[in-house]
């Protein structure tokens, strides 16, 4: 028995709450660094449940989009959390206003 779009959706939703419940809630960088690709990765998946069931590639190539963009986010995001880290010695969001100066 096959799993049903609404099951793909539920599952989406939920890990989309999860990471936006983290992302609110968290004070370490890395921790809402994380919350932000599961997020993304959470629309991927209705990318795909939505390509599978309207047998239309269209979901995934959005999808291969997305992956693109969340590595160059990756790559943008760890450098600037080590450059952080680097000054200040925590990668705490509450002291991140010493990057303003």
């Amino acid at each position: 028995m096959e799993p049903s779009l609404a099951t793909y959706l539920a599952l989406s939703g939920i890990l989309f709450t999860i990471g936006t419940v983290g992302v609110i809630f968290k004070r370490n960088a890395l921790g809402m660094f994380m919350c932000i690709e599961l997020m993304l990765n959470a629309v991927n998946l209705t990318f795909v449940a939505f390509s599978r069931y309207y047998a239309d590639v269209t979901g995934q190539l959005f999808v291969f989009m997305v992956m693109s963009v969340a590595a160059a986010e990756a790559a943008v995001g760890l450098g600037i959390i080590i450059a952080f880290f680097r000054n200040s010695l925590s990668i705490d969001t509450d002291d991140a206003s010493i990057m303003k100066n």
